[in-house]
């Protein structure tokens, strides 16, 4: 078991220095087998990072960026804004509360907290500063919302996730639900508290009126996560395939519906979408370099079989990962955190009788807290940069929000129905 802490180390070590993730964890994979078992290894390792990063449901992964950022070019974002003001601007600190509802709706198609983060605060933050909230609240409030996009079915991790661990995404997906729907309800609560403590103002009278207006004209923005999830949960395509659907709908409500998505928008889209799929990917493929050597050395039953020798008592199990991988949110994006932890801690959650899905929410909802705490916090990074604010200042407004994601976090973790009560009532 010690090789795998030297191996981490060493890893940790060069993305402290700025060596990419992906890099790192290649240069450091590449290493250990080449000291184990000579360079005759290195014609195997193409083999085996082509293998780990061609599997079935990371399709999705591509396409889910894909869907996302036609999102963004073609007036679909902002008619869920005109929505979420219409239905919560009425409330003291209304922006807030649009920030948040719209999180919500957009959480339902993208499953990606950046691309959130960048097309909603893109127009929130400088509109809520206008009228005279704080930059540091703007964005808190912003990048702590957008983190539900990876709780809320469909989100990018879990399938991540699903990879790694051989579980279900839809059941994934379900059990994100309740948990999701629970942080969206928990940040409304705090932004309501600081908003009457600071005296924000609230923007508008409620209407039904312009209720109505925004609802017939995000209608068809509306029938997205409709078909995405409708057609997952229903059973009728996989995740991958609910992927595929959302970019066509994306396309055809763009284009043909609301006529706003043209050749240079389309253009930017597939060049944001396929950069953001190679990071990931590329990180995939060498992770699955690492893990390889790793399981050949049996680092992770040698891990499982310590710690049962320690405690065999799931709650304390589950207090011991929880712990790492709040640690390994502050240092890892949520993507390394679980190509690199995840093979290696499964061999324990199973021998102490963790459902894989329950583990897979708290998990999750570790790195949406791990995206909101510096140093490397890529959520609340975009944020704080769309503010022009530090992200010191933003961090000491985010501290009530972050709670509210770790009241959610010890909820799941410890009362398993909370996240597995609709997976177990529909799938088992």
């Amino acid at each position: 078991m010690e090789i795998m802490f030297i191996l981490f180390g060493l890893m940790l070590l060069l993305v402290l220095i700025n060596v990419p993730i992906a890099v790192s964890l290649g240069v450091v994979a590449t290493g250990a087998m080449v000291v184990s078992y000579g360079v005759d290894s290195l014609p195997n390792m193409a083999i085996v990072m082509f293998n780990g990063a061609t599997k079935f449901p990371l399709l999705a992964i591509p396409l889910f960026i894909l869907a996302g950022a036609i999102m963004n070019s073609s007036g679909i974002s902002s008619r869920l804004i005109n929505l979420a003001s219409a239905l919560f601007s009425w409330i003291r600190g209304g922006l807030a509360h649009v920030s948040i509802g719209v999180s919500l709706f957009f959480a339902e198609i993208s499953g990606s907290a950046v691309a959130d983060v960048a097309a909603l605060g893109s127009v929130l933050i400088p509109e809520m500063k206008r009228k005279g909230y704080s930059g540091a609240f703007a964005a808190a409030v912003t990048s702590s919302s957008a983190s539900l996009a990876i709780i809320i079915p469909p989100s990018i991790p879990m399938i991540l996730y699903a990879v790694m661990s051989e579980s279900s995404v839809i059941e994934l997906f379900v059990a994100g639900i309740v948990p999701g729907l629970l942080g969206g309800i928990g940040l409304m609560f705090a932004a309501h508290f600081y908003a009457v403590r600071n005296n924000l103002p609230a923007e508008d009278k409620f209407s039904w009126g312009r209720v109505r207006v925004a609802a017939r004209e995000a209608g068809w923005a509306l029938t997205l996560p409709m078909i995405i999830l409708g057609g997952i949960f229903g059973g009728v395509v996989t995740a991958t395939e609910g992927a595929a659907l959302a970019v066509v709908a994306a396309l055809f409500i763009g284009t043909v519906i609301y006529g706003e998505l043209n050749i240079s928008h389309l253009k930017s889209a597939v060049l944001e979408g396929g950069i953001q799929t190679a990071v990931v990917m590329l990180m995939v493929s060498t992770s699955a370099l690492l893990g390889s050597y790793l399981t050949e050395a049996g680092a992770p039953q040698q891990m499982a079989a310590a710690v049962a020798a320690f405690t065999s008592d799931p709650v304390l199990v589950l207090m011991f990962l929880n712990l790492i991988f709040l640690f390994l949110g502050v240092f890892l994006h949520s993507a390394a955190a679980i190509i690199l932890v995840v093979p290696i801690v499964m061999p324990l959650v199973l021998s102490v009788g963790i459902d894989p899905v329950h583990f897979g929410i708290i998990v999750t909802l570790n790195l949406a807290i791990g995206q909101q705490t510096p140093p490397v916090a890529s959520v609340l990074m975009v944020a704080s940069s769309i503010a022009k604010t530090s992200v010191w200042e933003v961090t000491r407004v985010n501290v009530i929000f972050i709670g509210v994601l770790m009241a959610v976090l010890l909820l799941v973790t410890y009362v398993p129905f909370v996240g597995m009560g609709l997976v177990e009532y529909f799938y088992r």
